[in-house]
């Protein structure tokens, strides 16, 4: 088989999220159950692949079959995976030298670490603490009239604050690279060969996006904590966070289901507010984009079928895309 092709005699939507992917800087990270790789272009035009076997936790601890906590840990491990494909591209942006089988040193992985948690802290400060302080400023009693004003509010912030970072100038070029991903997953999933040319006729919103996700993240949030009532002590401050996990939980199942029943017309009312908010976070990419995009997710599929253990290299593309 073509690994670029998605196998003839199966449909991709059964592969149970099987490919999946994250924009990062001047790249793209795609991830499948057995590997991951990161495609970036430098800024002498060459593209960098760091690409690895790996295999999540929730496969190897036995918990990908388990609804629910299957999704918390995904979400747990997208965020650690996402920082380390964060800080690659970082790297090759400033570089030129060969990538070589570089070590992490301990101090860059406890920067990362720190990074990870002060990313998180910040999160819940601004789409969980703040909503709750605008929505005590307003005086609800009652516990369902609280839920509903902070559920509106978490959402007026998470909607603000993805048009703000649209507007900033550095964020088009991310956008359109999360563009490319999208397009190049369509591509994969349609089963045709990855080409940057066949992936450009693709659009870039997609059912099962990070940006759907956490709309679907905000919605559950307001449902879940109306089981909790009016939080009057910071003891129920405390309990609404340990809720996190589960509301991440009941969205990944829920995005996974409207992923795999995509084409169905009754679903699309309920996947239509992701896709509006990926008009935002997703741009138009260029074919040099798509092909960064392209790939990555070569290199993750021939990864998976090779079993690959860690591999850095790099490949020169000059000028004109390959037909």
């Amino acid at each position: 088989m073509n690994m670029g092709e998605a196998p003839k005699d199966i449909d991709p939507r059964s592969l149970d999220l099987a490919v999946g992917g994250q924009a990062v800087i001047e790249g793209v990270m795609m991830r499948c159950p057995t590997a991951i790789a990161t495609a970036v272009r430098t800024p002498g035009g060459k593209i960098v692949i760091q690409c690895k076997a790996y295999r999540g936790f929730a496969v190897r601890a036995k918990l990908h079959r388990v609804a629910l906590l299957r999704g918390a840990v995904n979400l747990v491990e997208s965020m650690a995976l996402g920082m380390r494909a964060l800080t690659f591209s970082a790297e090759q942006a400033l570089e030129e030298e060969d990538v070589g089988d570089r070590q992490t040193s301990l101090k860059d992985k406890l920067l990362l670490g720190l990074t990870l948690v002060f990313a998180f802290a910040l999160s819940l400060a601004l789409f969980f603490y703040l909503p709750l302080l605008l929505t005590e400023w307003t005086g609800a009693n009652s516990g369902f009239m609280f839920n509903v004003v902070d559920g509106f509010f978490r959402l007026a912030v998470f909607l603000a604050y993805i048009l703000l970072i649209s507007r900033l100038k550095d964020m088009r070029t991310l956008f359109q690279y999360h563009g490319a991903e999208h397009k190049t997953i369509h591509t994969f999933e349609n089963g045709l060969e990855l080409t940057a040319e066949n992936a450009q006729g693709f659009t870039t919103l997609h059912p099962r996006c990070g940006t759907s996700f956490l709309m679907f993240v905000m919605l559950t949030s307001i449902f879940v904590f109306m089981l909790l009532g009016k939080p009057d002590t910071i003891g129920d401050r405390l309990l609404r966070l340990s809720f996190v996990p589960l509301i991440g939980g009941i969205a990944y199942e829920i995005i996974r289901f409207s992923g795999k029943h995509a084409g169905a017309k009754w679903i699309q009312p309920f996947i239509w507010p992701g896709l509006m908010l990926q008009r935002i976070t997703t741009q138009e990419p260029t074919l040099e984009q798509l092909e960064v995009a392209v790939r990555a997710l070569r290199a993750v599929l021939e990864a998976s079928a090779a079993e690959a253990a860690e591999r850095h290299y790099r490949e020169i593309v000059d000028g004109a895309l390959p037909a």
